[in-house]
């Protein structure tokens, strides 16, 4: 999800307290589990799960920093539990120092082309890299509209050992806990299903 142009986008997420540069053991003044979104859009998903659970740690990543600015504008006191970094999830490696408990892929980009399959954040690229940020199991949490995103999601998770703890191609007729993005909501209003797995691997 990319907005126009924000002005002072750069100097605004450099300098909020709420950003952070890296994730290490000091970032939490805890020993409370880590939860990781890649891609969190304007932010609704995050902030509202940080404020629901308040014994979790939550980072929210986001590539765009005119993206990113639209949920720093909705802190207006920083949670204990939450923060954000600005960064695009082939370099996740290099600044996230600890060990995470679960990850969530809310709404990601597609990438529907054949030649950018590689882009996707189910491939087995990515999921290699995010094997290295879990300790002896991963959990991974899907959502999108997105059919042909989904089937791939599935056949390659599968395909890489995971295990498909649940899946529902219609989210909002499950009795799931759920905390809607802000593309959820847009999607749900216009009738469009959600799809959802949670998966899972020990290692």
């Amino acid at each position: 999800m990319r907005l126009r142009n924000i002005k002072n986008a750069k100097e605004i997420v450099e300098s909020h307290p709420i950003v952070i540069n890296k994730l290490n053991k000091d970032t939490f003044d805890n020993e409370n589990p880590i939860h990781l979104e890649i891609g969190m859009g304007k932010g609704d998903f995050i902030i509202e799960m940080a404020k629901l659970y308040p014994d979790i740690n939550f980072i929210g990543m986001e590539k765009f920093e005119s993206v990113l600015v639209r949920a720093i504008q909705k802190i207006e006191e920083i949670p204990h539990n939450l923060r954000f970094m600005r960064l695009d999830a082939k370099d996740i490696l290099e600044y996230i120092d600890v060990k995470i408990a679960a990850l969530y892929l809310n709404f990601s980009d597609p990438w529907p082309k054949k030649r950018h399959v590689k882009r996707r954040l189910t491939n087995k690229y990515f999921l290699d890299l995010y094997e290295k940020l879990f300790d002896k199991k991963i959990n991974i949490y899907q959502k999108t509209d997105n059919k042909y995103l989904f089937a791939y999601s599935l056949s390659s998770l599968s395909q890489n050992g995971y295990i498909l703890e649940k899946v529902s191609l219609d989210l909002h007729k499950e009795d799931i806990p759920n905390v809607l993005t802000e593309y959820e909501k847009k999607f749900s209003e216009q009738g469009i299903l959600i799809n959802y797995l949670h998966a899972t691997k020990n290692i």
